[in-house]
């Protein structure tokens, strides 16, 4: 097992690529205890490490996953979303200091630019992509297409970038200005295929043969407020009351533990879907104060992650390991039984014993309370858990231990953003200041801000 003996050890690690390394660590004192603070830096400085040291080299975007133990797999598969959490990683970095800001801007550059010459159909780039050619890698046989929901994680990211340099200097303007016009040119109407609903993927091939449906709640809201909030190829509000609300039918008067659902989590889970589902769409939208005619998002984030810890505290499937200070369940690396690496969408509802980082630490900003024990017990248990860009992304609690030595870039990626958010609302107030985002909010009719 690859471990770190010491925060000493954490700082020395090399780069597996020739850029300025992260910014090292300094060595925990003897004797004594990270503060909160501390210990949050830490993690957001070696979280950060994925989309510094070990991106793609010649796109500079997020790698789908990254195994320690094997650099070269899959080395050139290059993640449209966990990019676009990848753009909002870095200008935490910028804003930390983690990396010398020129040196930021090049990288985010570099990004921009393979994204602005990869594959798109009707400006929807795929779910993957070569980074060493731009070209579209299929997700699935049928998957070698647009997929507008990985697009909208990205574009939530290059509306982040726009705002950042907005009026920054004659580079950083170009910069932005660049990131408007990609995620601008996101054809978002056609992927509703003249009907009230926006459709998840098209193929040039297939075309819209998976018929994926985007209705929440689940991931996707984001695409919803995108396309509402795109000045050319926008979407309709009767879109969004249709499609992600279902006509109303997405209330819910279902409560878990004593807290309201709120939204009916799609599939109808008794106690809430996997907590990415509020995750992603609110790295850059702010649900604190987000309110439309179907419910409270604040409290439904809240809510969803209260439901989750008091699950896991409850732990009615007796999994060893279990506790106040070890729970959080959301889609991650998951041990296969012939010991190899699968993925399960891990929830209160199908729960597996399999605990992911991810899901506390990206809670955060909902359930600090909870969220720093979970950090101070992942942080305790550093010599398995804690690898060289954060902690690994899933492990088995208790006697029977098992670590996912392994990463993945769109469970990486909202840690080191929830991380600010939660301290200083950076994002949030960045996206949310957009003013296309915010007429398309308010075309949707939402209520947010104070």
């Amino acid at each position: 097992m690859k471990t770190l003996l010491s925060l000493a050890l954490l700082g020395l690690l090399s780069c597996s690529r020739g850029d300025t390394p992260a910014a090292e660590q300094t060595p925990e004192p003897a004797g004594t205890s990270l503060s909160d603070g501390e210990l949050l830096s830490l993690v957001q400085q070696t979280t950060f490490k994925y989309f510094w040291d070990y991106a793609q080299p010649h796109s500079g975007a997020a790698r789908e996953r990254y195994h320690p133990a094997n650099p070269a797999l899959d080395a050139h598969v290059v993640t449209t979303g966990g990019s676009g959490f990848g753009l909002m990683a870095l200008l935490a970095g910028m804003e930390g200091g983690l990396a010398p800001r020129e040196a930021i801007l090049t990288r985010l550059e570099q990004i921009l630019d393979f994204f602005e010459q990869a594959d798109r159909y009707h400006g929807a780039w795929p779910h993957w992509l070569d980074g060493q050619t731009g070209r579209v890698i299929p997700f699935s046989p049928m998957d070698n297409g647009g997929d507008l929901v990985e697009t909208a994680f990205l574009a939530q990211g290059l509306v982040c970038i726009a705002e950042y340099f907005r009026t920054g200097t004659e580079r950083e303007r170009a910069l932005s200005e660049k990131a408007e016009t990609l995620w601008k040119g996101v054809e978002w109407d056609w992927y509703t295929q003249g009907q009230e609903v926006l459709y998840w993927h098209w193929s040039p091939e297939f075309g819209f043969a998976m018929d994926l449906p985007l209705k929440g709640y689940n991931e996707t809201l984001i695409a919803y407020i995108l396309a509402a909030a795109a000045p050319q190829h926008s979407i309709s509000k009767s879109i969004y009351d249709a499609g992600w609300a279902s006509g109303g039918q997405i209330v819910s008067p279902a409560s878990a533990y004593g807290y309201p659902l709120g939204f009916r989590h799609v599939g109808e889970p008794a106690n809430g879907g996997p907590l990415f589902w509020s995750h992603y769409s609110f790295l850059g939208l702010d649900p604190r104060n987000l309110s439309d005619s179907y419910g409270d998002y604040g409290a439904a984030v809240g809510n969803h992650a209260r439901i989750n810890y008091a699950y896991c505290l409850d732990n009615p499937g007796q999994h060893p390991g279990y506790s106040a200070d070890c729970w959080g369940l959301t889609a991650s690396y998951s041990p296969n039984p012939d010991g190899s690496l699968g993925y399960a969408a891990h929830s209160p509802d199908s729960d597996k014993g399999i605990i992911a980082p991810t899901a506390a630490l990206s809670s955060l900003p909902y359930t600090p309370e909870a969220s720093l024990k979970a950090l101070r017990y992942f942080y305790s248990q550093r010599g398995r858990l804690l690898g060289p860009a954060g902690f690994y992304d899933a492990f088995r609690p208790g006697g029977d231990f098992w670590v996912a030595e392994a990463y993945l870039a769109i469970d990486q990626g909202p840690i080191v953003v929830m991380i600010e958010n939660y301290r200083t609302g950076l994002f949030w107030e960045l996206f949310m200041r957009h003013p296309d985002i915010q007429a398309g909010l308010d075309k949707l009719g939402f209520s947010y801000g104070n």
